[in-house]
């Protein structure tokens, strides 16, 4: 050590010693003005981590249900419709809470070329089909509910597409994302409507502009992407990032997902921990106390997700989010809608009223037994008859020996006077009850939801009363 080296550590020793209560002060004010970054990187963290996290798990399911050479039940290739065959399988967890209502088909869209979807003419079978961008908002919806967007032709262009449609398309659907998704369902009551719908799925074709109206077969032996992550689903992969893997993921999304005119704020605020749109992120350059915030800051937010439930229970136990789909500025419900039922549509083609608790307000729990009593005048219920109930652990189905996961589809048994019961717990409520039997998981929370299609006025009124889930032993 120089000379003036040995100077200055003696120096700061002395002054140490002459004015201890300062170097503490000092050395205090330093802590605090780091838990301050600290704190106020993770606050940050948390708000941009719900913005973003629609984009980046829309991203990665993506990647994932596309990494196949060709289309087959669960995945096709980007620009191929996958059409599952029969209902989803209870164990499929690349995609949270998708129903037994249907038969669904889905294609996972590029728009760096423009692409036209066809939809068939479904023969009295219900249907819905609708569009999402990258953000999860729906910008389209059709089927059997919209006369003028049912069967047809539907070209859908990217955000940077300037050119003429053909003139036989039936509409021009415009997304500000590069990439979207097709989601279609074909309602099937139980599974001898399997085949009559199967000719429906295979006339759902995706098809680029530049090949529209000459023969085109999509590629059945598509290279595969080495660098996807097929080892888990998109559901876990999110779920186990960092939050500087998060960032790093939202950041360079952006780019050709671009944010609404209204996320302004939020994308100065991105800036404030560091994160541009297009620009690779690199924490390393961060303070370390803005650092450790935003790492924290993931964790905090799935444990939103799973108690803001109970907090969120409505009238008899049942929330019901209205603005699914269209959801604006409301960055944490659109997050908490990605996180529990991705791809979900809009309120008028579909309502989801959900529970966590039975009517008395306590959790609902699979070592208990419970019953949902619909009145033969429950008004709630859609006139084509297209409802369900189904039941969950967290957002996903748990095996049972029936390997019945939603009521109806199937054939329940109406009491004498019209009305209905169905009951949720673990065992058999006995033979002459069984066909009305839900089984739920034992021993352990669970949730139960609602799926109302073509939903009436009351089941879209926040103040009405969906029977409770009642507590019977």
């Amino acid at each position: 050590m120089t000379r003036s080296g040995r100077f200055r550590k003696f120096t700061t020793a002395i002054m140490g010693l002459i004015f201890p209560a300062s170097a503490m002060l000092l050395v205090s004010c330093l802590k605090a003005e780091e838990k301050a970054k600290e704190e106020v990187a993770y606050v940050i963290g948390m708000e941009e981590y719900a913005y973003g996290f629609p984009l980046v798990i829309s991203d990665l399911t993506r990647q994932v249900v596309t990494a196949t050479p060709k289309a087959g039940d669960l995945a096709a290739p980007i620009n191929q419709f996958a059409r599952m065959r029969g209902y989803v399988p209870w164990n499929w967890f690349t995609v949270v809470r998708v129903s037994f209502n249907s038969l669904w088909s889905f294609a996972a869209l590029d728009l760096q070329e423009p692409v036209v979807v066809t939809f068939p003419e479904t023969k009295g079978v219900p249907s819905a089909w609708r569009v999402l961008n990258n953000w999860t908002d729906v910008i389209a919806t059709g089927g059997t509910r919209r006369p003028d967007m049912n069967a047809g032709d539907y070209l859908i262009v990217g955000p940077a597409w300037s050119g003429t449609p053909p003139p036989n398309v039936k509409s021009v659907i415009p997304c500000s994302t590069r990439n979207a998704w097709f989601i279609v369902e074909m309602a099937a009551a139980s599974p001898a409507d399997f085949p009559k719908i199967h000719p429906l799925q295979d006339q759902l074709k995706v098809t680029p502009l530049s090949a529209w109206g000459k023969p085109y077969t999509p590629p059945t032996n598509v290279p595969l992407d080495p660098s996807v992550d097929l080892s888990a689903t998109s559901y876990d992969q999110i779920r186990l990032m960092t939050g500087e893997m998060f960032f790093s993921k939202l950041a360079m999304l952006l780019k050709e997902n671009p944010p609404y005119p209204a996320d302004t704020t939020m994308i100065e605020r991105l800036k404030r921990i560091g994160v541009e749109a297009g620009k690779p992120f690199d924490p390393s350059k961060l303070d370390p106390a803005v650092r450790k915030g935003i790492n924290q800051a993931p964790f905090m937010v799935w444990h939103k997700f799973a108690t803001g439930p109970f907090e969120m229970a409505g009238p008899n136990g049942w929330n019901k989010i209205l603005n699914i789909g269209r959801f604006g500025t409301d960055y944490q419900t659109r997050a908490f809608i990605a996180y529990f039922g991705l791809g979900a549509g809009v309120k008028e083609d579909i309502t989801y009223p959900t529970t966590f608790v039975d009517g008395n307000g306590w959790a609902l729990d699979g070592a208990h037994k419970y019953v949902v009593h619909f009145d033969k005048n429950f008004r709630s219920l859609p006139a084509n008859g297209v409802w369900s109930i189904s039941v969950y652990r967290e957002n996903f189905y748990v095996h049972n020996k029936l390997e019945r996961y939603g009521l109806p589809p199937g054939n329940p048994t109406y009491n004498p006077d019209g009305s209905l019961d169905i009951y949720l717990q673990a065992d058999s409520p006995g033979p002459d009850k069984e066909a009305n039997w839900l089984p739920t998981p034992k021993s352990d929370m669970f949730n139960a939801t609602l799926r109302i299609y073509n939903p009436t006025p009351e089941a879209l009124d926040p103040s009405y009363k969906f029977p409770p889930v009642q507590r019977v032993d």
